[in-house]
């Protein structure tokens, strides 16, 4: 039922649906479209549409944090001006949310400025917008008057408003119904009890909170929805818009009663259907000749004023003693009644019910508050989510599953029942369990998701109160439109770990006798990443790592496992001891990391298997034991079918890691496909290769993965340097090569003695490497085309021949380029310094410098500030600051570092606007302008320490000084990342 980002229609149950948005808005489109309706309007629609349009405002937004039924999202809407002198606009509930919104509106003639909610609805799909009527400063400011009662049956209107994204569009339809019962949207935000207004006038995305106006130039409707089956639309009826305005205007309270209860208008048929009477019948229709139907009660929620009063499909005949078919005397009643009581009478199955029922605040079952904390948010279960699936307004709901708290991934709709097997029936409960748990504990939680209540959740979850230390409330303010942020304490420090004893599952396997040694050597890890760096698509990942030092409790792990050290590792040795990992080791090309975990708190019979020293030949029998899908051991006989240099193919959308210059390993069994990790072994058990998962493009809207094995020799120089207390500080060849046959470089030229070479240096294989791709920023001695014969006197035919790289400055290469024969010293480059290790978190985007992906796939190196990621909801979506694109410049200032765009981007006063130059990814270079916003999105840095694996430094920047600590608004791990 929101306005969504990018123009997609949300389709929805039955016919009803809300329209989506387009992000420009260009130029005038005048339409009528209703057949019947004259193309040109006359001279008195002229001069009313002229009169009208200068009081309806564009409206750009963000709804910066999940909230209720509203996402974290960036729109546009219309509104019009109400209330020109105290500057208030209205426009749709769903526009002005639930939650935290930050927003501008543009006039007519293009000037600006900020808006600030002062109401919305519970219910209504209507809310209201203040603006400073004195920032407009070249043209008269005018109001729309509101006049419900000129809603009729066959009246001609106009909807003028932001249609499909255009700054203005006048859509033409009449009004064929008053009467109709509130579309229906799906899951998710609702009107109810309330009738709604139809036409036909084919309105799209970008039109809710348009003003439905008469030949007169009022206001009779509001533009809310529409149907995805037919040019239809429906429309409030401003009754209870214009009652709510006069409050505001009074300043007094918008008091909003409710008995939990909701009514459907039904037409008489149904209603005798029902049970309604013969007398009643006549009774109404005598005294409302007009009607065609009465109010039926739909759903009547548990534990709320009108529970065990009123059942489903009774009959509203009476409310006080007034005769009532309506549901705008029915608010009108309530709201003027709350904390008082009213007296119904109903028919129930043709029999008279007399029932009193206490009115309730419809404002306090409304949530005006949330919680973060552990990277997710929570509040108390709203009154629309238990409208829709009939529970009690009561207990914990997760609007933002994320961090600790994510289930199942990112589904929303999860109830927390417990926590730390304490019961949370409320959010205060629930703060006040969470400040006593420490950090890095893992505790018990139960869950129920709304869509299936009868299934009860239970899950471990691991307590992150590190990356973002404080537990924070947001209370909305009214006054202000802001949501104010109130810290509620920081995290009690983690416990000190005792060791824990544990033993391995035994295989019984007939054929393979050491099976059961291999498992001792296997541990489970769970990488957790609070921000999504280096193009790594995953908040968290599961698999398996080796051990391969039991001792020094070293554990080798893919990186696509592993793939950065901005995280947090869980390890679970035998599937019994959890324990935290730290990151020693991550290889640059051969997609491997070294993780450690402290020996002293496992007590269990840990058992590294013997790696190879001796290459693995083609043909040869081998065990395979792996980890399937399912987390189980499988083990089988194989023989490898291939061995040759890989080429993981780049992900164009988003450059990650990936290996690259290594030979990979393939076997013939099906198993080798289920498995992501694993290990290829000899008949005495000893290791010869490593089973891997690699990580690839992304195609078909999913993540492509490789299993691949790896020799152990390649990986056992870096195993021992380690286990000597020594990391490996590699260098490398900034290239990236690829396989070509003798036919491909006989044509480019090649001399026969180099192929006679070739064949005596490798019987196997005939083979030479050909530099596909020279890494951007670095000198450029090697060129993409050329191919190399030789490095240090060695003809290179095998590409692990290439290791020799590692440990050497300069390389003495013999080269073809262009059918020459070259000589060349070619430097490497340091590898210990290819890591991400400082992130800037500016106005919802995620800035580092460019990772070694991105440096092998691009061309030209524009800056060291690439944006890795933005967060729905933040200015850096809301302007199009797109991922994988460079800034080189602030306000017209050159930055191409981080060091220079924390300095300019400091001088930027907040809610103002700045100037961004950027070039993208394929070299197009534009300018972007964007606001700040420091109250939702402050300036957050992280630095690596480079002393302490898997420590970083913290710090935020306010009025553009630093602070130590997570001082921002909101916490990192909160924010959705796109």
């Amino acid at each position: 039922m929101l306005d969504h980002v990018n123009g997609d229609a949300d389709e929805v149950v039955g016919s009803d649906y809300e329209m989506g948005d387009d992000q420009q808005m260009h130029a005038v489109n005048l339409m009528a479209r209703l057949p019947g309706v004259a193309t040109t309007d006359t001279a008195e629609w002229q001069r009313t549409i002229e009169k009208v349009v200068r009081n309806v405002v564009s409206i750009r937004f963000c709804q910066t944090c999940s909230f209720d039924t509203d996402e974290a999202i960036t729109s546009e809407a219309t509104g019009f001006v109400v209330d020109a002198e105290r500057g208030y606009i209205m426009t749709n509930r769903h526009v002005v949310g639930a939650g935290p919104f930050w927003g501008y509106c543009v006039f007519d003639n293009h000037e600006e400025c900020d808006v600030y909610p002062v109401y919305r609805d519970p219910i209504h799909d209507f809310g209201f917008l203040r603006f400073d009527p004195k920032a407009i400063k070249h043209m008269p400011v005018a109001a729309l008057e509101l006049r419900p009662d000129l809603a009729q049956v066959g009246v001609e209107i106009r909807v003028v408003g932001n249609d499909a994204g255009e700054k203005l569009s006048i859509l033409s339809g009449v009004i064929s119904r008053v009467d109709r019962n509130a579309p229906e949207y799906g899951e998710g935000y609702n009107d109810f009890n309330t009738n709604y207004i139809q036409a036909a006038a084919s309105a799209s995305g970008g039109s809710s909170g348009s003003p439905v106006v008469n030949l007169d130039g009022y206001a009779v409707a509001l533009q809310a929805g529409g149907s995805t089956e037919a040019a239809t639309d429906y429309f409030l009826p401003l009754d209870r818009p214009l009652r709510a305005l006069q409050c505001l205007q009074q300043r007094n309270p918008v008091t909003r009663g409710t008995i939990q209860t909701q009514w459907f208008y039904k037409a008489f048929d149904e209603c005798r259907r029902l049970g309604l009477s013969p007398e009643w019948e006549s009774e109404v229709r005598k005294r409302c000749p007009k009607e065609i139907g009465m109010l039926a009660a739909e759903i009547v929620l548990p534990g709320g004023p009108a529970d065990k009063f009123i059942e489903e499909g009774d009959i509203l005949i009476k409310v006080n003693g007034e005769l009532l078919t309506k549901f705008v005397r029915l608010d009108e009643i309530l709201d003027n009644s709350v904390g008082q009581s009213v007296k119904l009478l109903l028919q129930r199955g043709g029999q008279d019910v007399e029932v009193t029922i206490n009115v309730g605040d419809l404002h306090a079952i409304t949530p005006d508050r949330y919680l973060t904390v552990c990277g997710a948010s929570f509040h108390n279960l709203s009154y629309q989510y238990a409208r829709q699936f009939a529970i009690p307004v009561k207990g914990v709901y997760v609007c933002e599953p994320a961090g600790s708290f994510r289930f199942d991934g990112e589904t929303k709709g999860w109830m927390l029942e417990s926590v730390d097997n304490t019961k949370t029936p409320d959010l205060d409960t629930f703060i006040e369990v969470m400040s006593g748990i420490p950090d890095r504990a893992r505790v018990v939680v139960t869950y129920r998701h709304l869509r299936d209540l009868h299934t009860m959740h239970t899950a471990i979850i691991y307590i992150d109160r590190h990356w973002s230390k404080k537990m924070r409330m947001a209370i909305r303010n009214d006054v202000t439109g802001l949501w104010d942020f109130k810290d509620l304490g920081s995290p009690l420090p983690p416990k000190q770990l005792e060791p824990k004893q544990a033993n391995f599952i035994a295989l019984d396997t007939a054929n393979y006798a050491a099976a059961s040694d291999l498992v001792r050597g296997f541990v489970r890890i769970v990488c957790t990443m609070p921000i999504k760096l280096d193009g790594y698509p995953r908040p968290k990942k599961t698999g398996f790592g080796l051990v391969v030092d039991a001792e020094k409790g070293l554990v080798v792990v893919s990186r696509a496992i592993v793939p950065h050290d901005m995280c947090d590792i869980t390890i679970a040795i035998a599937e019994s001891i959890l324990i935290e990992g730290k990151v020693i080791f991550m290889h640059p090309l051969q997609n491997y990391a070294i993780i450690q975990y402290d020996t002293s708190l496992v007590n269990a019979p840990v058992k590294a298997p013997i790696l190879s020293e001796d290459p693995v030949q083609q043909g040869a029998a081998m065990t395979f034991l792996g980890f399937n899908h399912n987390f189980r051991v499988v083990v089988g006989n194989t023989t490898v079918t291939d061995i040759t240099t890989v080429a993981v193919p780049a992900c164009a959308a988003a450059p990650r890691y990936r290996a690259i210059n290594i030979d990979a390993i393939t076997v013939d069994t099906n198993l080798s496909s289920q498995c992501g990790t694993g290990v290829l072994a000899d008949e005495k058990g000893v290791v010869r290769a490593l089973w891997l998962t690699f990580l690839g493009e992304h195609g078909n809207g999913k993540e492509v993965e490789y299993h691949l094995g790896l020799a152990t020799p390649s990986i056992l120089p870096i195993i021992r340097s380690i286990q000597n207390g020594v990391v490996p500080k590699l260098r490398m060849l900034a290239v990236e090569l690829n396989l070509v046959h003798m036919s491909q470089v006989r044509i480019m030229g090649i001399s026969d003695q180099w192929i006679r070479k070739v064949e005596e240096e490798n019987k196997e294989r005939h083979q030479l490497f050909m530099v596909r791709k020279v890494e951007c920023g670095y000198p450029a001695v090697l060129e993409e085309g050329d191919v190399i014969l030789s490095i240090n006197g060695k003809v290179l035919t095998r590409i692990s021949e290439l290791d020799v790289m590692y440990d050497l400055e300069y390389l003495d290469m013999v080269i073809l380029r262009n059918c020459q024969e070259m000589e060349l010293r070619v430097p490497t480059i340091p590898a210990d310094g290819l890591e991400t290790d400082r992130v800037v978190i500016f106005c919802g985007s995620v800035l580092h410098r460019p990772h070694l992906a991105v440096r092998q796939q691009i061309s030209k190196l524009h800056s060291d500030i690439y944006v890795a990621a933005r967060i729905r909801g933040s200015p850096a979506s809301q302007y199009g600051l797109c991922p994988t694109s460079f800034v080189i410049a602030v306000n017209g200032v050159k930055t191409l570092n981080l060091t220079d765009f924390l300095r300019e981007s400091s001088k930027i006063p907040d809610n103002t606007y700045f100037r961004l130059r950027i070039i993208t990814f394929d070299n197009i270079p534009y300018i972007l302008t964007m606001k700040k916003n420091e109250h939702y999105f402050p300036t957050i840095e992280y630095i690596k320490n480079p002393n302490e694996p898997g420590s970083w430094k913290v710090q935020t920047y306010e009025n553009g000084e630093p602070h130590d600590g997570m001082e921002g608004n909101v916490p990192i791990e909160g924010m959705l990342l796109v």
